[in-house]
């Protein structure tokens, strides 16, 4: 079986798994959602999901953001993990997309790149699922451990990562890809403890094909 062969079967197994997956990060806004990605680095969504009501409450738009105090925005995201860092990159992402987009998210990855704290894994969020654009795939944790595990890639660099995806999936299914990817990597591929013997997928996988020749 070509890798090609294998990644549709992968795939199509997971759509069977997961036929309901999407993006569990709570947002009704474009911004709340590139928002809501910049905080979900180093952190679980279950947790930004909690931080950023009173988030969004007090900070309802860009402009609001980018007017905002900084030390404010670290109090409330503070459980999220470098806080610091991350209400800086709000804050001038914010101040950026008010300036030079009119307050509002641009909705190409080169403009989104060119915001604070957004690299391909958040714009690819944003670009899908604010704006139904399919530009690339989501390359998070999960979809790092769990494809260089099915024998995708060999890469670690998630850029290099993405780029052998791309080459393997139909440009419409990638973002759908890896939302199921990180749900599989949530439910069964764990990253100290995998549950091989349970996976529906163990007869396409790299990593349990080699465990049980050891």
């Amino acid at each position: 079986m070509t890798k090609k062969k294998k990644s549709i079967e992968i795939l199509n197994i997971l759509k069977q798994l997961y036929p309901n997956a999407t993006c569990s990060l709570n947002y009704e806004t474009p911004l709340q959602l590139l928002v809501a990605t910049i905080l979900s680095a180093q952190c679980t969504d279950e947790r930004v999901n909690k931080v950023t009501p009173a988030l969004f409450k007090r900070f309802p738009t860009a402009e609001s953001f980018a007017q905002g105090d900084r030390t404010e925005i670290e109090t409330l995201i503070h459980s999220t993990g470098f806080y610091r860092n991350k209400a800086k990159n709000i804050h001038l992402a914010c101040q950026k997309i008010v300036t030079e987009f009119n307050g509002n998210v641009p909705q190409t990855m080169k403009e989104l790149l060119t915001l604070a704290g957004v690299a391909r894994k958040t714009a690819n969020v944003v670009l899908a699922h604010a704006f139904g654009i399919i530009e690339g795939v989501t390359v998070d944790t999960h979809v790092k451990r769990l494809s260089n595990r099915l024998g995708l890639t060999t890469k670690s660099n998630p850029i290099h990562i993405e780029q052998d995806l791309m080459k393997l999936l139909p440009q419409p299914e990638w973002e759908n890809f890896s939302i199921a990817l990180i749900y599989h990597g949530r439910a069964v591929c764990n990253a100290r403890k995998p549950h091989c013997e349970e996976c529906a997928l163990n007869h396409l996988c790299k990593y349990y094909q080699k465990s049980t020749k050891s």
